[in-house]
């Protein structure tokens, strides 16, 4: 092994590519701004076929694929298909993507939900298969009425800003009702 791969891994050990990063060095076409959290699975087998847009987040243990090898066996090919996840997106945690979907621009895709067809931009789909329930605008009015009603809490009431333990007690004792909102 040549010094500069050898001291290419140590780095990478000591300073691992975020996860954008690393799919980015790969060739998925992402934009800017996105956030792809950890365990989330980008078909590497066909990852060419993605894109990605600006400001979009996926959550933990998502799959984005863009091929289907369970034609393989029978035909001799795998069906593959292009996905496009446009601005805005929000993809919840477990959420499988398939191959061949377009989800529209400012769209909430629910956690667990199976995205098999497109989903027009402006909405929130949740299921499996996925399906519209609400516009995105309904659903804001819902949560921002719902805030009236339940506590909200700062950015340091969270991990990336060291949320203390006596932070922690007190958000769960303000929830009486179960949920609260936290920036």
């Amino acid at each position: 092994m040549n010094i500069k791969r050898l001291l290419s891994k140590a780095y990478r050990f000591f300073y691992p590519l975020d996860t954008v990063t690393m799919y980015k060095k790969m060739g998925v076409k992402i934009g800017e701004n996105c956030k792809i959290q950890g365990e989330v699975i980008i078909d590497y087998s066909h990852f060419w076929h993605i894109a990605i847009g600006n400001d979009v987040t996926i959550a933990p243990r998502a799959h984005i694929l863009a091929h289907d090898a369970s034609t393989v066996l029978h035909t001799g090919y795998a069906k593959i298909g292009k996905v496009d996840i446009q601005d805005g997106v929000f993809i919840g945690a477990g959420t499988i993507v398939l191959p061949g979907v377009i989800i529209g621009k400012n769209s909430i895709i629910g956690a667990g939900s199976v995205v098999a067809n497109d989903i027009p931009e402006n909405s929130v789909a949740v299921g499996s298969p996925a399906k519209v329930v609400s516009t995105l605008t309904d659903y804001l009015d819902k949560i921002n009425l719902q805030m009236n009603d339940y506590p909200t809490f700062e950015e340091e009431y969270t991990l990336r800003q060291g949320v203390s333990k006596r932070k922690r007690q007190e958000m769960n004792h303000e929830m009486k009702d179960r949920f609260g909102f936290v920036r």
